[in-house]
């Protein structure tokens, strides 16, 4: 008999011929409630080892993150139908998959969880978990799922995982301990960065709106754009023109700098006080959730972050006192103006770094001398030269971007009295940030003012900071624009709490801190564990577009061309434009909205006379601009199931006979 002959043997003694009533109610069980078995004896050894559960829990994570990614890969590549949709006569006891078999990611799961504390602890415990591992992976060829080999290549595959992590966590726990930091920064950069890749290419985000509209920029390469500048757009153009138009091109650069960032701040918190210090700030760039969703998602907030650690470090080695030459010296400042200059191109709160310099300047007295000197004129005129395609292209387009700014920062309405903004800022970064965390690196930046390494993190995070806070009394601040004040903020809560003497409650205070930041990082990559309704649910802006895409081309498919796509929403268009079959040009008409980069662009001028699709949020019926704009039209409500379980309404008209769309004057805020 071959392999598949006797794995198919194997399956049907364990799947019918053991069939009996008991095991048709353990085994369903045992298969849908695979984690919860686990707990009675996670419970158990937290009361055993106590202290000791850091590493092999740690790794249990790592383990089973790092498994379940090569499962679902393996899966793809070897492409084994399961048993219930390959075999007659199957005991089928819960629903079949139409995934592939091999191996099976519920033996993957629980043998790379089982196995760390085999690893760690051998004996009655280790064989404990071993047995329950073993159990679901049973489970699995019971119901009627898989195969017996796909369950010995999961626990194979889980095992090395656990061991594999174990090991890692272990040596890195030597390298800890012997403040080789600078080495186990390189490996969990490393390897936080090949899970961000992998989340990207299988996870369950799809692009956010805004990832959309920028990768429509990619496609239409300029000098500037309406609310942003052109980085993010370049950035987009060249991630896409290696791994194509897809969700991986678009974000690839996203966990690149993330990275750097993590180096570049590892590399200040190093010169300004020691290794372990910088260590402790560059994962915190990494585990913050605010900070962190910029690894997994493209928005002008991840060159931002690393532009404005640049920054940082280069203000730093130029304002420092060494090199000791002016030469060198000039060229710091020379490199630091490119840096301001590109990060201006990216996000324009890049700005509040020449205020920081400035205050940083003249309130330290080491360093009140430079502004005598040439170099902060040089790095200012740099950043300026560097910019200037910006103010060029906005002097040719009416100064749109001006008046977006304007508007977002709510100049029009005045001095005003807005205590629930206020309060709705101030909720908002205990978030992002965690709640613990934010207040101990307040408390932080506070204790350390009076050294002059502790002016340098309390002036480039505090100006920002209380720019933001009383722009929330006069008005709506969104939740990331004090981002750059929390930069050096993770220099001060490391250098202050994690590396000196503290009393017992300061280091537990310090470790729940990070340990919050990490659970809130690690539920916001999969909100799906907590199944949080909708209305809160972090990623629900992320979902639903690829299924959108499928409609629209499925309606398109039944439509005579030519014809063309668009929406009242300039992130329906853009998403349309990239789930779509073909990546169409589509178009954004205005109904009475702000003005936005589509009405930068050629329109619906030349269009005439097609056919059309269009496509708008929830079941709405055809705005009366639009229908003498069509000789008739047809309306089909779309009810989409998201991969997430969550449903989105969308109405698309087949639209026919374009007459043309009269012009309305659009308000550029």
């Amino acid at each position: 008999m071959s392999l598949p002959e006797i794995d198919a043997s194997l399956f049907f003694i364990i799947n019918r011929d053991l069939k009996n009533s008991v095991l048709d109610v353990v085994m369903p069980f045992v298969t849908n409630n695979s984690k919860m078995l686990f707990l009675p004896l996670v419970f158990w050894i937290l009361i055993k080892e106590r202290r000791a559960v850091l590493i092999p829990f740690a790794a249990a994570a790592l383990s089973v993150a790092f498994a379940d990614a090569g499962g679902n890969m393996l899966k793809e590549l070897i492409g084994r139908v399961r048993p219930c949709n390959a075999l007659q006569a199957v005991n089928l006891l819960v629903g079949c998959s139409g995934s592939y078999s091999m191996p099976s990611n519920h033996a993957v799961n629980a043998f790379a969880f089982a196995g760390v504390f085999w690893f760690f602890r051998r004996g009655f415990l280790g064989s404990l978990f071993i047995l329950l591992a073993a159990a679901v992976g049973v489970s699995r060829v019971y119901v009627g799922v898989h195969y017996p080999f796909d369950v010995v290549a999961g626990a194979a595959l889980g095992l090395f995982s656990s061991w594999l992590f174990l090991f890692l966590c272990r040596w890195s726990q030597k390298m800890y301990e012997g403040e080789s930091y600078h080495r186990l920064l390189l490996l969990s950069l490393g390897l936080l960065s090949l899970f961000r890749f992998y989340y990207i290419f299988t996870g369950p985000l799809d692009l956010s709106p805004d990832e959309a509209h920028y990768w429509e920029w990619a496609r239409r390469p300029d000098w500037s754009y309406y609310s942003k500048g052109p980085l993010i757009a370049w950035l987009v153009y060249a991630g896409t023109a290696f791994l194509g138009n897809t969700v991986l091109g678009v974000r690839f650069f996203a966990p690149v700098l993330l990275a750097l960032s993590s180096l570049l701040i590892f590399r200040l918190g190093k010169d300004l006080y020691d290794e372990r210090t910088g260590f402790v700030a560059a994962m915190l760039v990494q585990l913050v959730p605010l900070y962190a969703a910029f690894g997994a998602l493209l928005t002008i907030d991840s060159p931002f972050i690393f532009f404005w650690a640049l920054s940082l470090y280069l203000f730093h080695k130029a304002a420092w006192g060494y090199p000791s030459d002016s030469r060198s010296r000039d060229g710091y400042w020379a490199l630091l103006g490119l840096s301001i200059g590109l990060g201006l191109l990216t996000k324009y709160t890049m700005a509040f770094f020449y205020p920081c310099c400035l205050l940083f300047l003249l309130l330290d007295k080491d360093s009140r001398r430079l502004l005598l000197s040439r170099g902060p004129y040089i790095a200012l005129a740099l950043s300026s030269v560097v910019f200037s395609p910006v103010v060029f292209w906005n002097a040719g387009h009416g100064w749109v971007t001006v008046r977006h700014t304007a508007g977002q920062a709510n100049v029009a309405g005045g001095l005003q009295l807005t205590p629930k903004y206020f309060f709705e800022f101030l909720g908002s970064q205990l978030g992002i940030i965690t709640p613990i965390l934010f207040i101990m690196i307040c408390a932080a930046l506070w204790m350390m003012r009076k050294e002059r390494a502790g002016r340098f993190l309390v002036w480039f995070s505090l100006p920002v900071a209380l720019f933001f806070v009383l722009k929330s009394i006069q008005g709506k601040v969104q939740a990331n624009w004090a981002l750059a004040g929390y930069a050096t903020g993770f220099i001060a809560f490391a250098r202050y709490y994690w590396n000196r003497p503290l009393q017992k409650a300061g280091q537990r205070a310090a470790i729940a801190a990070v340990a919050l930041a990490v659970v809130v990082t690690g539920v916001s990559h999969y909100p799906a564990l907590l199944r949080l309704p909708q209305r809160i649910d972090p990623t629900t802006r992320l979902s639903g577009w690829a299924e959108l895409g499928h409609a629209a081309d499925k309606v398109a498919s039944g439509m005579p061309g030519p014809l063309f796509v668009f929406s009242d929403s300039y992130q329906v268009a853009g998403e349309l434009a990239f789930y779509m079959k073909g990546h169409p040009v589509t178009y954004c008409a205005n109904l009475g909205r702000r003005m936005n980069q589509y009405d930068l662009w050629p329109g619906f001028e030349g269009l005439v006379g097609q056919n059309a699709i269009l496509v708008v949020y929830g079941d709405q019926y055809m705005p009366g601009s639009l229908e003498r704009a069509f000789s008739r039209w047809e309306k089909t409500v779309a009810d989409l199931l998201t991969r997430q379980g969550r449903v989105m309404k969308f109405t698309i008209f087949k639209c026919y006979d374009f007459k043309g769309i009269e012009k309305r004057p659009v308000e550029t805020y």
